[in-house]
């Protein structure tokens, strides 16, 4: 038996807040709230800052949600080094925060603890990132790094949610 583990990005949550409204459709948020309740949806730290240097509704359900924005870990950690080291273009150099290549990290420990499991979990990243020829984005370095990445809308359908 397999279950799907997401780890989402900052990019997937603006882009739902954007076209599916905290105030207009809520069910939409409340099935977000269940997978994270259920430990399936997770995230880190750097994307509730980066949330978190707006004041809207978006800031607001990630402080009820908090618990699915895990800090840094020491094997995190080991995984950035790696990754910036591979792709320093993946941060800007001015940016406060920058998310993505702790949720990269995170998908990667998570992969690697995942072998030690009985049932199997499938660790999925979230994001609105496109691929863009050899341009350093998040799914560039999911390929590189074999790792599943889709939007929030696929995420939807993976989980098989109509509204």
């Amino acid at each position: 038996m397999t279950s799907n583990h997401y780890i989402i990005d900052t990019s997937s949550l603006i882009h739902l807040n954007r076209y599916n409204p905290i105030d207009v459709y809520p069910t939409v948020w409340q099935r977000m709230s269940n997978l994270r309740r259920d430990g399936l949806l997770h995230s880190v730290v750097e994307v509730y800052n980066e949330i978190h240097r707006k004041d809207d509704t978006l800031k607001q359900w990630t402080i009820a949600n908090r618990k699915m924005f895990a800090k840094e870990t020491e094997i995190q950690m080991h995984y950035v080094t790696e990754i910036l080291q591979n792709y320093p273009a993946l941060i800007k150099t001015e940016g406060t925060f920058e998310a993505d290549p702790w949720i990269i990290a995170m998908a990667l420990e998570m992969r690697s603890s995942n072998q030690q499991k009985l049932f199997a979990e499938k660790i999925i990243i979230v994001t609105e990132e496109k691929l863009k020829g050899q341009k350093v984005r998040i799914p560039l370095v999911c390929i590189n790094y074999d790792l599943d990445y889709l939007s929030i809308f696929d995420m939807f359908r993976q989980e098989g949610w109509q509204f």
